[in-house]
């Protein structure tokens, strides 16, 4: 699926979308450029699950847990990881995550969850565009209901 992001807002009115639509257990990898509107899209995703307290970017702290209905959602940004081995530092064997929203997933390559939903974001004029791609037969499934919010 690809969209064009024209606005924050519609940055935000995707994210809720995926909020409404998404399977029990899942992993979304969320590529793009520095700015590009990952953490964004993983802000509105994480109150469209019903976060009301402060949702901070992973940056400097590599994970930010969150509790949503159902379990766990870990959100990482990568940016920062020298290589995959460092992953072990993050406790991430141990994760009961319901929900992943992993920011530069290369740079974690081998030892992540793999991907339900892929969102590759990028700057597109003074907006957004997006392209969603289901990696999974849940993944393929969120995706089509989440079409059908987003039309």
């Amino acid at each position: 699926m690809d969209l064009h992001l024209a606005t924050a807002e519609d940055t935000a009115q995707l994210g809720v979308a995926l909020a409404q639509t998404r399977p029990p257990l899942a992993a979304v990898h969320l590529h793009g450029d520095l700015g590009a509107g990952k953490s964004t899209l993983a802000r509105a995703l994480l109150r469209g699950l019903g976060v009301t307290g402060a949702v901070r970017s992973p940056t400097y702290t590599l994970v930010e847990r969150y509790a949503v209905e159902g379990g766990e959602a870990w959100h990482l940004d990568l940016y920062r990881l020298g290589d995959a081995g460092e992953l072990d530092f993050l406790g991430l064997d141990e994760a009961v995550a319901t929900l992943w929203l992993i920011e530069w997933p290369e740079k974690g390559r081998g030892g992540l969850p793999p991907p339900d939903l892929e969102i590759h974001l990028a700057i597109d004029g003074d907006g957004r565009s997006a392209r969603l791609v289901a990696g999974s037969d849940a993944g393929r499934g969120w995706l089509a209901q989440a079409a059908k919010k987003t039309s």
